[in-house]
């Protein structure tokens, strides 16, 4: 362990300790403090904020987060921030209510219970907890999931709620070499054992909003989404939800009965799937009410004229996310009421 120095947040004057060998992000969540983050891989600029005093070291990360200029001015990502001196932070990004009410880090020990294809590379991952009996998290969050053997992790988000007491589900997209998916190939099997941690996101509904809620996802970003309407079902809630998926083909479509269910138990739910390639597609002989044609961001374009008052979550491949948030922009879309999620599958690294 290094030395411990103070790090003092502002505007909210709030105050953590942090070690030297961890980061400031790392050291918030030890602490019950929930900083606004998203890849925690130095990569999405979530937890980008502006060191006002003290000395602050990072390890690498990605330029596309943290331009060389703005380093010189002064801006870090905490996520890869190390202090060695008490230091003063001014947030750029923060929830004053999420800030205060982090659900704490918790370490658990699951077992596979199910691996099911849903597609030709998007698989269900279904675990028990053995060890603690119950994980505590809130609806849209996501876990790391180690890799056996490994001290490496990669992180994917449970697509149940925190009420399925024991049991979690992930939707994980196969990537060929894949660190962990690449496992789901037949190494990985019913009866293993795997170590998590967590819970880590802001991707959660924020519970003092009656905005109209707008989903924007596409492959195994369904997860935390379908954790979102699994929640907003179970607490009965009347808000109304307008859900875009973008796939290639109907054969990249899953869970519609699902979702057909979930949407006849919600006050005013729309599902709109959208195909990019196969634009031939017959939606009634998919079992589909309202389908659409073309890369789901345009989709929403054509369809949401006004989404200036609605709170919209992402989550997807990287590109359908930068996608959304330049499209989200263009409508001028306040980025406080933008939540997402964007995972990559491999670390650039300049």
């Amino acid at each position: 362990m290094g030395d411990t120095h103070r790090i003092r947040f502002e505007p909210v004057e709030l105050e953590i300790e942090v070690d030297e060998d961890e980061t400031i992000l790392d050291a918030a969540f030890r602490q019950g403090v929930s900083l606004m983050h998203g890849c925690r891989e130095g990569q999405c600029s979530a937890c980008k904020s502006f060191l006002l005093d003290g000395d602050i070291q990072m390890d690498r990360y990605s330029t596309f987060a943290l331009a060389d200029y703005e380093s010189e001015e002064g801006y870090v990502l905490l996520c890869k921030s190390h202090a060695y001196s008490d230091c003063e932070i001014e947030l750029i990004n923060y929830d004053e209510d999420e800030l205060r009410n982090a659900v704490p880090l918790q370490q658990l020990l699951t077992r596979i219970v199910a691996l099911t294809d849903l597609t030709h590379d998007i698989v269900s991952l279904e675990v028990e907890l053995i060890e603690p009996a119950a994980y505590t998290f809130k609806p849209g969050q996501y876990s790391d999931v180690m890799i056996p053997g490994t001290e490496e992790h990669r992180s994917f988000s449970m697509a149940t709620t925190p009420t399925e007491s024991g049991r979690l589900q992930f939707i994980i997209k196969r990537y060929p070499g894949g660190r962990f998916s690449g496992l789901l190939e037949g190494e990985l099997a019913v009866g293993d054992e795997l170590r998590l941690r967590g819970p880590y996101g802001s991707f959660t509904i924020k519970k003092d909003s009656e905005r109209d809620i707008v989903c924007i996802g596409g492959g195994a970003g369904m997860a935390p989404i379908l954790s979102l309407l699994r929640h907003l079902v179970e607490i009965g809630s009347t808000r109304p939800v307008h859900y875009y998926y973008g796939a290639r083909t109907a054969a990249d479509l899953f869970y519609l009965p699902e979702l057909t269910e979930l949407g006849d138990r919600l006050a005013d739910f729309t599902f709109v799937p959208a195909l990019s390639e196969q634009t031939d597609a017959d939606w009634a002989e998919i079992g589909v009410t309202d389908g659409d044609f073309g890369f789901v961001t345009d989709v929403v374009d054509r369809r949401e004229p006004d989404l200036t008052e609605a709170e919209i979550y992402l989550c997807g491949p990287p590109p359908m996310v930068d996608a959304a948030m330049r499209m989200l922009d263009g409508k001028g879309v306040a980025r406080e009421r933008i939540h997402f999620d964007k995972f990559t599958t491999t670390i650039p690294q300049t």
